[in-house]
């Protein structure tokens, strides 16, 4: 996908993902949130717990989990950083990072804790 139709169909599968979470009782926070270090697709409340959440989507689950490479873990980190300098206990927040995968039907499946900072 490329130009208009690989950002439209990125915003939904990004609106998608954000119904899942509220479904599940998270409280999606931010969308599109974008730091120094990068832009993450939506930032949600699990409780006390920050949820960084890295939308992908693909034909299949499989595809979109394997667009997620190391370099763009590291940026996600970076700006997770960011925003949680903003947070009451800062660094010291409870934080999970998690993949969404969007397969070319429009399903969701949510990966927790798909990578940690290294």
């Amino acid at each position: 996908m490329t130009g208009s139709v690989g950002y439209h169909a990125g915003l939904s599968a990004e609106a998608a993902v954000a119904r899942d979470y509220e479904n599940r009782q998270h409280q999606v926070v931010a969308k599109r949130w974008r730091g120094e270090g990068g832009e993450i697709d939506l930032i949600a409340r699990d409780g006390d717990q920050v949820v960084f959440v890295e939308v992908k989507k693909s034909k299949s689950f499989g595809r979109a989990a394997a667009r997620l490479g190391r370099r763009q873990m590291d940026r996600l980190c970076a700006a997770a950083s960011e925003f949680l300098a903003g947070e009451p206990l800062g660094q010291l927040t409870d934080v999970r990072f998690d993949l969404a995968v969007v397969d070319g039907r429009g399903a969701v499946q949510v990966i927790e804790n798909a990578f940690m900072e290294a």
